[in-house]
């Protein structure tokens, strides 16, 4: 047995390797430019306008009844909810770790081009996506590439249907809930097992209820765990302000060097520094995996582009902001001085020492733990629908499948917070990575589609 679990993990190290290797990580920045290019540059020629009518609109009076569905800002709390996570706050500590400061100018081009990258997946998802009975919206690559491509690509639909599956008990769910129950643990001192019941019964609670409950959760949950960890994040720059301009000319400048690293080769570091830099924007703000299009076919908004503007908003407040703040507390505390994050034990701990060493006490390891928490729990619920949704495409809507799937994911917060699963972390991992071949193709092939409602969408509204 422990041979057989060897050569799973062996084959398994493989694929991580591709699916999140240089190649793959190039072709989902560069479709990110292909798309750009197609939209004539959307998310920067309109950002101003983008804002306006996105964030600027949270706080005016919404009268629609959304019925089944929901609301433009339900549906990209949803999405952000599932992309926010603990990669925003450990993951960007290790891509520090691994790739140096220069990881976040490559981190911010890979958003850069993710936004548009996100837009047309939005776009594509509200296009082609299918009503039930109910009158609710389901969509997501897997309808818009049967939809879109045609029903010759059915096979392509169910491979990302299939990897999006099975990646939603790992990445979305083991893999946050041993977060959720570290974090409750040092907060309270909640045994694991406790917070894992605990845990449990509060996402079942919210997955019974459907979409529009996971909505309404997502909709009181993200805006507070993001003003939270962004108020955070604005003291402790103010206080190394004057560090700033230093460090963010440190970010550009180990972006570029050719320098050799450990021995290496002559301009390692730049190398080092873009793979990280990617793979953490990549794998932080979800643009080409094809997860947060499901969230966005949910929205009750009838007009494709009106929807993926959200998109542009949601890559930008993920990892312009967030994934940023984290870097610059890394960067200004001086902890990578230490050489490894193999010195904290683990980069969440290294991330929290960051924290510590500029706020007052012990409250920046306090505010690291909350942060952890609430991206966490937020991550775990959107999952828990992108599962669903995987898996309702698959069984044609069978509410028996997808009982069972919620029974199965909700029984796995516990299996995740006493800290086992560990190879099945891995391996969704691995899935997570490989669900952006499918979308790709899909988002190449239907460029055309997204280039032209951009061009009709940006006519009516009168912008050039």
């Amino acid at each position: 047995m422990e041979a057989f679990v060897e050569t799973i993990s062996s084959v398994n190290g493989v694929l991580n390797g591709f699916a999140w290797g240089p190649v793959m990580l190039l072709l989902l920045v560069g479709t990110g430019v292909y798309l750009s290019v197609r939209c004539g540059f959307i998310q920067s020629r309109h950002f101003g306008w983008i804002m306006k009518n996105t964030v600027g609109k949270l706080f005016q009076k919404q009268d629609k009844d959304h019925g089944s569905n929901l609301s433009p800002f339900q549906a990209v709390s949803t999405a952000l909810a599932g992309t926010v996570g603990t990669g925003n706050i450990a993951g960007v500590t290790g891509a520090l770790f691994a790739g140096g400061p220069g990881a976040v100018f490559w981190m911010w081009v890979s958003a850069f081009f993710g936004m548009c990258t996100k837009y047309a997946e939005i776009a594509l998802a509200i296009q082609y996506r299918e009503t039930d009975e109910k009158g609710v919206y389901h969509g997501g690559p897997m309808y818009y590439i049967e939809n879109g491509l045609g029903k010759s690509w059915k096979w392509l639909a169910v491979i990302f249907a299939i990897f999006g599956g099975l990646a939603s008990f790992g990445i979305g769910n083991i893999a946050q809930s041993t977060e959720i129950a570290s974090a409750l643990q040092n907060l309270f001192g909640l045994d694991k097992l406790v917070a894992g019941i605990i845990l449990a019964v509060l996402v079942g609670f919210v997955l019974i209820g459907g979409v529009k409950r996971i909505g309404t959760v997502t909709s009181y949950l993200v805006p507070v765990m993001a003003v939270f960890y962004i108020a955070a994040g604005i003291l402790v720059i103010l206080l190394r302000i004057t560090q700033i301009p230093a460090a963010l000319v440190l970010i550009v400048k180990s972006a570029f060097s050719f320098k050799a690293v450990g021995g290496g080769i002559f301009g390692y570091a730049i190398m080092l520094a873009m793979k990280n830099g990617f793979a953490r924007g990549v794998f932080s703000n979800e643009a080409g995996l094809g997860s947060a299009p499901m969230a966005h076919a949910a929205s009750s908004t009838e007009e494709p582009c009106e929807q993926a503007i959200w998109g542009v908003f949601e890559v930008f407040i993920d990892t312009i902001v967030i994934c940023t703040i984290t870097a610059l507390a890394v960067i200004l505390s001086g902890i990578l001085d230490a050489g490894s994050v193999s010195t904290y034990g683990s980069n969440g701990a290294a991330a929290a020492a960051a924290f510590n060493s500029i706020l007052p006490g012990s409250i920046g390891g306090i505010v690291i733990q909350i942060g952890l928490l609430l991206f966490s729990l937020s991550t775990v619920i959107s999952w828990g629908y992108y599962g669903a949704s995987c898996w309702g495409y698959l069984s044609k809507g069978s509410k028996i499948v997808t009982g069972i799937f919620n029974v199965v994911f909700v029984l796995m917060c516990i299996v995740g917070s006493v800290g086992s699963g560990a190879l099945m972390w891995d391996i969704a991992d691995t899935l997570n990575g490989l669900m952006a071949i499918p979308n790709l193709i899909a988002l190449l092939f239907l460029s055309g589609t997204v280039a032209k409602l951009t061009k009709d969408y940006l006519a009516r509204h009168k912008l050039k």
